[in-house]
């Protein structure tokens, strides 16, 4: 049985797939399997699925499945792996240059779940930003650091036991935007040992037609499910309590901050952002009590204070300004 499994859900991503399988094939590197499912692609990524595998049959598993998005095909691969671990990658997205043999000599710390950085870049590979997975480094849990909930919740930028998802019955929702908010925060509550390391092994790759640039306004609202399902999650573990002034500012964070911003930027006269504020105030009338907003950077502040104030072309102009500085 291998010790890792790379599991890689595929749907027409014909111009970036193989620059993602080349960062990941180390054909001298034993105890390891890469998952590829190709979720009903309608462009070449199927051919280039089956090239690679005729190319390395002892390395790579091909599953063909109808299309039924990101979230259902990772549930197809936890299923059809085979190793201890998982690390979950986007087809679009790629490792960084000897990152698969770096993780592979963590496995031996037996945790529960890997937490590493990534690198957020454009299409010619430039840094546009770097993200700690979590500010703290080394070992913990939710329970000595319960700010884990303010990560992001990604899942490519983590390595799971296979077994938290399969003996809880933990899996992905299907045809959703925020999938991972579903399942990450949850699984917290399933890790005994948690290792983090500041290692960028991710590369996040920001192009046009992602959930991040997507022009979709009223999928935004999507989050609002999400962010629900996380509390939902905490209730029936009976950790709400426990966690509340933490659950209270990840919900603030995700669903204010940043999915409001997200639909300010694409258009700053969407009533989408109002059903969003009103519905986290609906969840969190006293929000404005938890501590937490006292400790955000000024950045966070000022974006706060123009969503609250319904400032919406002010805080549109500033976004714009930063990603053209960005070079997003």
């Amino acid at each position: 049985m291998p010790k890792l499994s790379v599991m890689i859900p595929v749907y027409n991503v014909e111009n970036y797939l193989s620059k993602c399988l080349d960062s990941v094939i180390y054909p001298e590197l034993k105890d390891y399997e890469i998952v590829l499912v190709n979720d009903g692609s309608t462009d070449s990524s199927g051919d280039i699925c089956m090239d690679y595998q005729a190319r390395y049959p002892a390395l790579i598993k091909v599953i063909t499945t109808p299309n039924g998005g990101l979230g259902a095909a990772r549930d197809v691969g936890i299923d059809e792996a085979e190793g201890e671990y998982i690390l979950f990658l986007d087809s679009d997205d790629y490792l960084s240059p000897g990152a698969v043999p770096e993780i592979m000599e963590t496995l031996s710390l037996d945790y529960d779940m890997c937490i590493f950085d990534v690198r957020s870049v454009n299409e010619d590979g430039r840094q546009i930003r770097y993200v700690h997975g979590c500010q703290k480094e080394g070992f913990l849990s939710l329970e000595d650091f319960p700010e884990l909930l303010f990560e992001m919740p990604s899942a490519w930028n983590k390595i799971y036991k296979r077994r938290l998802f399969t003996e809880n019955w933990i899996y992905y929702p299907a045809r959703v935007w925020y999938e991972d908010m579903y399942v990450t925060p949850w699984i917290y509550t399933k890790c005994r040992k948690i290792y983090s390391v500041h290692k960028s092994w991710h590369n996040y790759l920001q192009r046009a037609g992602s959930i991040t640039n997507n022009k979709n306004t009223a999928r935004n609202l999507e989050i609002i499910d999400a962010v629900n399902a996380m509390l939902d999650a905490y209730r029936r573990e009976g950790l709400y309590e426990k966690y509340r002034v933490q659950l209270e500012y990840s919900a603030f964070y995700n669903q204010v901050l940043t999915s409001v911003t997200r639909v300010n930027l694409a258009d700053w006269k969407s009533d989408v952002q109002d059903k969003l504020i009103e519905d986290y105030i609906g969840k969190f009338p006293e929000y404005l009590h938890n501590p937490y907003l006292d400790k955000m950077p000024p950045k966070y502040r000022l974006i706060h204070f123009l969503i609250r104030h319904r400032l919406r072309f002010s805080l549109h102009c500033m976004m714009k300004l930063n990603d053209r500085i960005k070079g997003k």
